[in-house]
Order: structure tokens, then sequence, then C-alpha cells
């Protein structure tokens, strides 16, 4: 029998929006008061002096409004501070200043602002060597990260600040990092190495006297605890923290440690009560400015006001704290929208789950698309040629009339997947016709007896999450692509047919008849690893014999992709811009758990493949010392059309694995001419292709960090830069089989097929020969067919 309490809480840590902890500030008495050195002249030096006293009295007064939680003018302040500073050619002022900029900026939302201050503020106190200055900008800099969701930038950062702070003695500095550690810690769960980290910090500060940031560690030591389910140590430490936030009157202090306390009643199942203290913690939050905090405190009382059964006011509040998130998000990198929408993203689960819950699925699906891939939507609406529908993509969330419109113009049927609470799958199925179709699959859980499908009473009762970050779906996908990949006798039959059972007998009547109709399915999560194409029925029949599969990370991008690909011809272009190239010179890669460089192993397979579809399309490949990444990114903006038979390296340009802050993937290619011969995904992201079509005919090119973006890696980087249409591989590919599969995926398209059908041709082909789905079924479509 499952224990209603210890699942609450199981569901509690993670159904909650982003939390309102408090962040160390990197800026106080960091800066030398002394008389500028820049004078010249008696006068001048008075001049000067008072100029700077000026300045410097900003300064403390910037430190004491933004203390109090005066924001937006501790901003005026310092901002005044900097004008003095630069009119008088005072660097070290102007880096202090730049430097405390950052924080308000920060806490008020103006992320991009917050990152150019700080950023100008770490070079200038690196270029006259000013180590407080440095230690301060790194520091904040490390907050912003961690904010945005970009927790590996952080820790590095961060520890740049600690060894700074170390090296030149700055106890204040020190703490301060290591608080900001903790947080990044807790952040990735890691909730015993926050509590040591916060423990360390809050002894300096207490030994210093910073009764601010005293007061800060205890609230965060507060959370950690909580999140460890030790309520009364929590409640104590919280209390202390309260209390100092009140003798120095720091309200957004207070807000912070108010709704850690909320979420701590949240997980004891004590609901009013946090949604009392949530309710305090908006108000302030509201009072000062304190944009993040209001959207968290709104999306957090959302989520209990779903297990109170209060749903037309947990939409009310969601929704709120939606438009305040989206609002956040402008002027953002790519990888930074990407990172923060992932800790926004409970914020529409819990919305499309109020909305299902209200028998409202049409406009759940809205939520559901608006939740996912926006910056893909971002980077793709910029690439069309047309400006106005570019910033319309980019500004409006989609509605189910757009939605609707991208089934009937592709004449596709489009299938969604959305988890809710690690329990239920909610699936839409929008067809040519604009019709649009919904089902729930609630997973079994250990003392279940099986699915149920559309199981509508059993959601009007309490909704429990299973143990733990791994869902039963999660352990069924692992089960069956671990399966498919190391069968070479039996294909795991069992695994691919409870797939099927889950994802496609609940949907299976609103698919179409008719085998070429196309199916687009838009995963989520560890599902964008699903090989469907090998899902099996109870009668032995796999999924790509009775329809034709692509994937996309969502409706809109599908929709995007394929208008990228309108204007373009069916069939294999003839043309000498045709790029194949096929087993490189191959270059040597890092590998941290060896601790040394390794040479990728050659592929004659690849080589032999390269030929044959070269000699297909009437061009000769490049292969050994001729395909190297010199070459080949000279050639790739004008090709079009790009196939690689090489190597794909999966987690290559991953900071924890390579040391390389860049988003991960990469194409093993020959070195040389300056280049390593690793054409990475960023890489990929900064050029401005031609190609139709590209084709990875590679190991696990379809594979990369998994976001609420869709798969972050080699296929979106060719997307984003302009190939609608991108074949990827889910697996490690078995030299002949794909060879012999890739050979005829080009000959159907000669014969005029378009992408989808020719590789569907191309799969059942290969399957008459090989029929193991280990040797034809690791290919997906992602994009456009067209």
């Amino acid at each position: 029998m499952r224990n209603p309490i210890r699942l609450l809480r199981l569901a509690a840590a993670t159904a909650l929006a982003v939390l309102a902890i408090q962040m160390p500030g990197f800026s106080g008495e960091f800066w030398d008061i002394s008389p500028s050195p820049t004078a010249t002249t008696l006068a001048q030096a008075e001049a000067a002096s008072d100029r700077k006293a000026e300045a410097d009295r900003l300064l403390v007064q910037g430190d004491q409004q933004y203390g109090v939680s005066q924001f937006r003018e501790a901003l005026q302040s310092f901002e005044q501070a900097l004008a003095i500073y630069r009119e008088i050619g005072d660097r070290q002022g102007e880096a202090a200043a730049l430097g405390r900029l950052g924080n308000p900026y920060h806490y008020l939302g103006q992320y991009e602002r917050a990152i150019d201050v700080l950023q100008q503020a770490l070079v200038i106190s690196q270029e006259i060597d000013y180590g407080r200055g440095e230690a301060a900008a790194l520091g904040n800099l490390g907050n912003l990260y961690a904010s945005l969701g970009q927790y590996e930038r952080a820790i590095d950062v961060l520890q740049q600040a600690l060894t700074i702070a170390r090296e030149m003695g700055n106890r204040r500095g020190e703490a301060a990092a290591l608080s900001s550690l903790g947080l990044v810690h807790a952040s990735l769960g890691q909730h015993e190495r926050a509590i040591d980290l916060h423990q360390q910090a809050l002894a300096i500060f207490h030994e210093i006297g910073d009764r601010r940031d005293e007061a800060a560690a205890l609230n965060n030591l507060s959370a950690a605890h909580t999140f460890l389910f030790q309520y009364e140590r929590a409640i104590d430490l919280n209390q202390q923290a309260l209390a100092i936030f009140h003798e120095i009157g720091d309200r957004d202090g207070e807000a912070a440690a108010l709704s850690i306390l909320g979420t701590t009643f949240y997980f004891q199942g004590q609901f009013e009560r946090a949604i009392d203290f949530y309710q305090q913690a908006l108000s302030i939050n509201r009072e000062i400015g304190n944009s993040v905090g209001e959207a968290n405190a709104l999306a957090n009382q959302g989520s209990i006001l779903i297990w109170l059964k209060q749903l037309p006011e947990a939409e009310l509040v969601l929704r709120q704290a939606i438009e305040i998130f989206e609002s956040l998000r402008i002027d953002l990198t790519d990888d930074q929208l990407i990172s923060i929408a992932d800790i926004q993203a409970e914020a529409y689960v819990n919305l499309m789950g109020a909305l299902v819950l209200q028998k409202q699925p049409t406009e759940a699906l809205a939520v559901a698309e608006r939740g996912r891939a926006r910056a893909f939507v971002l980077l793709l609406s910029s690439r069309l040629s047309d400006p106005d529908r570019a910033d319309l993509a980019a500004t409006e969330a989609p509605t189910i009339d757009n939605i609707q419109q991208i089934a009937r113009d592709t004449d596709t049927t489009l299938v969604t997947y959305s988890l809710f609470l690690n329990k239920f799958i909610h699936i839409w199925v929008v067809q040519p016709s604009g019709d649009i179709a919904f089902r729930i699959v609630e997973l079994q859980s250990s003392d279940d007896s099986g699915v149920a499908v559309d199981p509508i009473a059993t959601l009007e009762g309490p909704l429990y999450r299973q143990a733990g970050n791994e869902s039963e779906l999660t352990e069924l996908v692992a089960d069956s692509r671990a399966g498919v990949r190391e069968s070479r006798a039996e294909p795991p039959t069992a695994q691919l047919q409870a797939l099927h059972r889950v994802l496609i007998d609940p949907i299976a009547e609103f698919l179409p008849t008719d085998p070429e109709a196309k199916v687009v399915f838009i995963p989520q999560g560890s599902l964008f690893l699903v090989p469907f194409s090998a899902l099996q029925d109870e009668n032995g029949t796999y999924l790509i014999e009775q329809h034709t599969i692509l994937t996309a990370p969502s409706i809109q991008v599908f929709g995007l992709a394929s208008a990228m690909g309108q204007t373009a011809e069916n069939g294999v272009p003839q043309t000498p811009e045709a790029l194949v190239v096929g087993d490189p010179v191959m270059p040597s890669v890092w590998l941290p758990e060896a601790n040394q460089e390794v040479q990728l192993t050659s592929l004659p397979g690849a080589r032999e493949e390269a030929e044959a579809i070269g000699e297909l399309l009437g061009r000769s490949p490049l292969t050994g010392n001729e395909a190297t990444e010199s070459h080949i990114k000279q050639v790739l903006p004008s090709a079009d059309l790009i196939h690689l038979a090489t190597h794909g390296l999966l987690e290559y340009g991953n900071p924890e694995t390579s040391g390389v802050l860049d988003l991960p993937g990469a194409v093993a290619l020959a070195p040389g001419d300056g280049e390593d011969g690793l054409l990475t995904a960023a890489e990929i992201l900064e050029m401005d292709l031609q190609a139709d079509l590209a084709v990875l005919s590679a190991c696990d090119t379809g594979r990369g960090r998994i976001t609420g973006d869709g798969v972050v890696g080699l296929s979106r980087a060719l997307i984003t830069a302009g190939v609608p249409s991108v074949v990827v591989s889910l697996w490690a590919v078995p030299d002949a089989p794909t060879a012999a599969l890739m050979t005829e995926f080009y000959r159907q398209l000669d014969a005029g097929q378009d992408k989808s059908q020719a590789l569907r041709q191309a799969m059942l082909s290969t399957m008459e020969r090989h029929p193991n789905p280990r040797d034809w079924a690791a290919f997906t479509l992602l994009g456009a067919s067209e």
C-alpha cells in the first residue's frame, strides 16, 4: 500500500517552481576610497577628490538602498556614481559601480543588462589588477548564471571567485562564494552538499557581523533541510532568519523566508498555511518590485491549489506567473533562453494539468505548446524572410487556431505528448482536418495492475507522483533502447510492445489508415529517445509498417521548418554542391575518465557508404585526408545536400567532459589547418546553411541534452542554421545495414518520394534483409518532410 504522506512529500519536492531563495551580494566594501590618482594639478586634484567623494557617497547610499530592497533607487544611485567615476577617470570606482549595478538589474529581472555591466566590471578589474572587483564580478555573474539555470557555468565562475577571495583574505567574499555555491548545488538536488557549504558561509558571516547575509544563509539552510524532509530543523532556521530580516528591515529577505516557510508547510501537506505564507511573500515581492519572486510565489500557489482542487483559482495564478516569467526573457541568448525556460517549465505543466482537470483539454494543448521549444521557435522565425512573422512567432504564444492551421497546411497528423506529475501522459492528436482528440494514460506503479487509458475518474482524486526522478515511463524507454541496441538475435519485443500500448494504442483510432500519410510525433523528456518506428503492436507489426513517421520538438518548430523547406524541390540535387563525407582521418579526443587523448577509430563501412552514395549522386565523396574540418566548413554553406558518414560525439562540448562551455555534440572530421577535427554544434549554429537536407549517418547524432526546447545538440543546430530536414540516429548504428539503408534512402528520393516517405521505404527495404530493428530503426527524420 502506498504511503500518501510520503508520496505527497515527493510530489511537493518536484512540483514547485524555483524557490525564492536569497543570494548573497558580492558588492559590499570592495572599492578603494583614496583620492583619484588621475589628477595632475592641485585644483584638479581638489575637484576630482570632491567628485570622487560624491561618487563614493552614492555607492554607500546605493548599498543601503539595496540592503532594504529599494532596488530601483539603488540602481539610480549606482548609475549616478558610475557617471562620476567615468568623468574623473577613476577606473577602480567605475569597476565597483558596474559590479554593483548587476545586483539590482538581476533582482528586477533585467538579466541581459545585468550580465553586460558585470562583464564590463570584470574586464576593468582584470585590466587594473583589482582583485576584489574581479571576485565581486565573478560572484555576481555566478548568481546570474544560476538564476538562468546555467549551473555548470555558475559553478565554474563561483569557484574562481572563491579562489580569489581566499587568496586575498577577503572573508566576506569567501562566504558569499560558498553561499552561492550552496544554492547551485541545492538547485542540482545535492542538498547535503548544499548544507555543508551554507554552514561554512554562515560561520563566516556570523564571525564578521554581516547580519543580512547571515540571515540569508540561515534561510537557505532552511530550504535545504526542507528538501531533506527535516521540517523541525528547517522551521527553526527559518524563524532565526525572519527575526534578523525584521530587525534590519530587509523586505526581500523577509519575502524569501516566508516563501521557504510556505514550502516547508506544503511538504507536510498543510496547504492552507502554505498558501498563507506564499501570499505574504507575494505581497512583499510586489511591493519591492521583485518580479521573479512574485512569479515564483504565484506559481507555487497554483501548484497547491491544484492539490486542493481549486482549479479555476489555480488556473488564474498560474497564468499570471507565466506572463511574468515570459516578460523576463527579453534579450537573452539562445542558451540562456533554454535554461531559464527549463526552470520555469513547471508552471506550464501545472497550468496544463489544471485545464485538463477542468475538462478543457484543447486549451491545455495550447499551453503545452506554449511551454516548449520557445527558444527554437525564436531562432527559426528569425530566419524567415518576413520579419513581421518572426516578431510574431517570438512574442505571441501559439493558439489552437495556429496549431490546427499547421496540421492543415502540412497535411499531417500531429501527436503531442506531455507528462504530468510523472504519472500521467497527456496525448493530443491533431488531424489534418483540424479535429483534435485527447487521451490520458495513467502509468502503473509498483502496486498497480496495469495501464489505465483515459482515467478521468482517477484524476478527480489525489494525485501522487512516483518515487524519485525516474518514472516508470523513463525506465521503460531506457529498457527498450538498451534491448534494441544490444540485441543481435531477437529484438526486445516485450518492451517495444509495452511502449506501443502506452504511447500508441490509446490514440490508434485517430491515426491515418493510409501508410503514406505523415504522422509527426512531438515528444517530451525521455520520449525524445523513443524509436517510434520500431514500436510493435500485439500482432508484431512495427509502427513504420503502418505510418510514415517524423519527429519535432514542438508543433510550431515543425511548422516553421516546413515553411523553410517549401521552396525546395523534391528529389536529390544533382549538382556539385552536394557534400558527401565518409570515414575521414579521425581526430583525437580527450577522455576525462582515462585522463588522456585517444584517436577515434576509422570507419571503413562509412567510407563504402559515402562512395556508394557519391556514385548515386554523381559526386565524388570526401574521405580520409580530404575530409578536413577546415575544408568542410568552407563548402558547407553552399551545399544543397549534406551527408556526413563519420563518428558523432554526443557529449563533446559539454563543460563536464571537455571543459568547453559550449553546446553538446560534434561531428568527427580530419584535423589540420588550425582545426581540431571536431565540428561542434556551436560552430554549426553560427553558420548560414542552404541545404534542403542533412543526413548525419553516425552514432547517436540525434541525441544531446534533453530540455524543454527539445534535444539540444547537432540536429537542433543544423535546423537552426537553415536546414529544414535532418536525418539523425538514436543509437550506435551498425555499418553494413546503415550503408544499405542510406543508399536506398537516396534511391527513393531520386525516384520522387519526399523525405519521410523515402526514409520509410528505406527502413522497410532494409528490414527485409536485416529484420532486427537494431539494424534499421535508429534513424529518424526531424523537421520538414517536403
